[in-house]
C-alpha cells in the first residue's frame, strides 16, 4: 500500500519524522514486499557464500608481531592493530586490568541513501559477508567502509556508492554524526554515521536493495539478520517530532501509544529536562577516574599467547584470533586477518516504564575505557553474563537479575544480533527490551529517558554507545504495524 501526501507546513524536523513513521507502516511498494526481501537476502546469501578458515596468528598474511611490544600489526600501516591496554578505576569492583585493544585511529563511513519510490522513504541496503558472521551473509547499510578501504589501501575494486557520502553536499544530508563503536574493544574507535537523501535515478547493482523501514524492521526481529552498522545508522535517523502519535494510531496497544508519544514529546517533557540530562551526564564525566592507556602487548598481564590466539588465563572475557578468508562480491577475494572472538552469548537490554502515559527507557551513564570522552550512555544492561564467575560480586551489573527473571509477558522484543563481523568473530548479543513495574526507581548512575530525548542527542557525537544505539533502532521497530 502507498500513503498519502504530508499536510503542508510543517515544521521541518516534524515532516521528516512523519515520512519516517510512514515508511515503517507501509507493507509494500512497487519496490517490493517483505517476501521479495527475504527471497532476495536467501539467493545473496547462497550466491556470496564465503570460506572462513581460523588460522594461527602466526600464519596471518601480511601481519606480524613487532619484535620490539608484542604488538599485531599489519605491514602497510593502515587498518588496524591489537596492542595492549591498561586501566585503572580507583574505587571500582575491579580497579586495574590489562587487556589487548582494537586499535583503529581512522575514521570509517557508515551510510545509508534514501531515496522516495510511490511517495514511501526506501533506503539502499546491502546483503554484505563478514568474515565474523556466524551466517555469512547480514543486511548492511549502502556503505559499510573503513577509512583504509575507501582510499584503496587494500589495492581492491572501489566500494560502492561511497562517492555519495564523500560528496554528500550535493545531496539531502539527513544525518551526519561521528559515533563510537564498543569501548570495551576498541581504543577511541568512531565512524561517521549517515543518511543522505537522493532525487536523482541510482543504479542498483548487484547485492543492494531498496527497502522501506518496515521491512527493515521487521527484519529486525530476526536473529542475525540486521548488521550492527546498519542498527546504528537507523538509531541516527531524525525519528523525532511533536503529533507522531497522532498520526500512527496505536489501537489498544498501549505500550505502543505511550512508545509513539515518547518519539514525540518535547525534549523537556519527560521525568527530567534535558538541560538536567546534559547536567548529569556532564557531572558523570568529569567525576569519572578511570584512566586507560596503551601500552605493548606484550606487557598485557593475564594474556597469553597459546594454540595461535591470545586467550585471558581464566579463559573467559574474550579471544584475538586469525581467519583466512576466501569469497566474492568483496573489493578483494581473499585476505586474512585477526578477530576479536568473545565466548558466550552477551546480554544488552532497555527496562522501560510508561510517565504519565510516554515511554521511558532506563540508561545508565556507563565508563568505558576505549571511548573517547569516557562516559557514554549505555542499556540498562550491558554485559557479559558468564565472565562474572571470576569477578567480584560487587561487579554484578543492576538490573541483570531483573532482566534475566523476566517473563514473557513482560518482554517486547527479544533477539540475538550479532557484533561487526569485520573484527569479531561470532559475537552475539541477545537484545532484549523488557517493561518493568511502573514504580521502578532510579538508583545512581541511571535515568528514565524519553525516545525524543535519546534521538536528540544522537545529533551529537559520543552521547549513546554503540550498545544503546542498537537498541533503539530495535525499540523503534515495535512501531510497525504488524501484517
Amino acid at each position: 500500500m502507498t500513503v498519502s501526501a504530508l499536510p503542508a507546513a510543517l515544521p521541518a524536523h516534524t515532516a521528516q519524522a512523519l515520512r519516517l513513521t510512514r515508511s515503517a507502516a507501509t507493507l509494500s511498494t512497487s519496490a517490493g514486499t517483505d517476501a521479495d526481501c527475504a527471497r532476495w537476502l536467501a539467493e545473496c546469501s547462497e550466491r556470496l557464500a564465503a570460506e572462513v578458515e581460523p588460522v594461527p596468528l602466526d600464519a596471518l598474511a601480511g601481519w606480524h608481531r613487532r619484535p620490539d611490544t608484542g604488538d599485531l600489526v599489519h605491514e602497510s600501516g593502515r587498518f588496524f592493530s591489537v596492542e595492549g591496554l591498561s586501566v585503572e578505576r580507583p574505587g571500582a569492583a575491579v580497579v586495574r586490568w590489562c587487556q589487548p585493544v582494537i586499535n583503529q585511529p581512522e575514521t570509517g563511513i557508515l551510510g545509508l541513501l534514501m531515496t522516495e519510490i510511490d511517495g514511501v522513504a526506501h533506503f539502499l541496503m546491502q546483503a554484505k559477508m563478514e568474515p565474523g558472521n556466524h551466517n555469512g551473509v547480514q543486511l548492511s547499510p549502502t556503505v559499510q567502509a573503513t577509512r583504509s578501504n575507501y582510499t584503496g589501501a587494500h589495492r581492491g575494486r572501489p566500494v560502492p556508492y561511497v562517492e555519495y557520502f564523500r560528496d554528500a553536499a550535493r545531496h539531502t544530508v539527513l544525518a551526519d554524526v561521528r559515533q563510537s563503536e564498543q569501548g570495551a574493544w576498541f581504543y577511541r574507535k568512531r565512524n561517521r554515521n549517515m543518511v543522505v537523501e537522493v532525487r536523482e535515478p541510482v543504479v542498483v547493482r548487484d547485492g543492494f536493495r531498496w527497502m522501506t523501514l518496515g521491512q527493515i524492521h521487521r527484519l529486525l526481529a530476526l536473529d542475525d539478520v540486521v548488521n550492527m552498522d546498519a542498527r546504528t545508522v537507523l538509531s541516527c535517523l531524525p525519528f523525532e517530532g511533536p503529533g507522531l502519535h497522532e498520526d500512527a494510531p496505536a489501537g489498544r496497544d498501549t505500550f505502543r501509544s505511550a512508545l509513539l508519544r515518547s518519539c514525540g514529546a518535547g525534549v523537556d517533557e519527560g521525568a527530567h529536562t534535558m538541560s538536567s540530562v546534559l547536567h548529569w551526564i556532564t557531572d558523570a564525566r568529569s567525576a569519572a577516574e578511570l584512566r586507560a592507556h596503551t601500552v605493548p602487548l606484550d606487557q598485557a598481564a593475564g594474556w597469553r599467547t597459546e594454540g595461535g590466539r591470545i586467550s585471558h588465563e581464566s579463559g573467559l572475557f574474550f579471544d584475538v584470533m586469525g581467519v583466512r578468508v576466501r569469497t566474492r562480491g568483496r573489493e578483494v577475494d581473499r585476505w586474512t586477518q585477526p578477530l576479536v572472538a568473545a565466548g558466550g552469548r552477551g546480554l544488552i537490554a532497555f527496562l522501560t516504564r510508561s510517565v504519565d502515559g510516554v515511554l521511558h527507557v532506563l540508561v545508565q551513564a556507563k565508563d568505558e575505557p576505549g571511548h573517547n570522552d569516557t562516559v557514554e550512555l549505555a542499556p540498562t544492561v550491558q554485559c557479559n553474563p558468564r565472565n562474572y564467575s571470576v569477578l567480584p560480586p560487587a561487579a554484578r551489573p543492576a538490573f541483570l537479575d531483573e532482566v534475566l527473571a523476566a517473563g514473557p509477558e513482560r518482554i517486547r522484543f527479544d533477539t540475538t544480533l550479532s557484533e561487526e563481523g569485520g573484527r569479531f568473530h561470532h559475537t552475539r548479543n541477545r537484545y532484549l527490551i523488557v517493561e518493568a513495574d511502573d514504580d521502578q526507581g532510579e538508583p545512581p548512575g541511571f535515568r528514565w529517558m524519553t525516545l525524543r530525548q535519546l534521538t536528540a542527542l544522537l545529533r551529537h557525537s559520543y552521547y549513546l554507545d554503540v550498545e544503546a544505539r542498537s537498541l533503539i533502532a530495535c525499540l523503534r521497530s515495535l512501531l510497525v504495524v504488524p501484517q
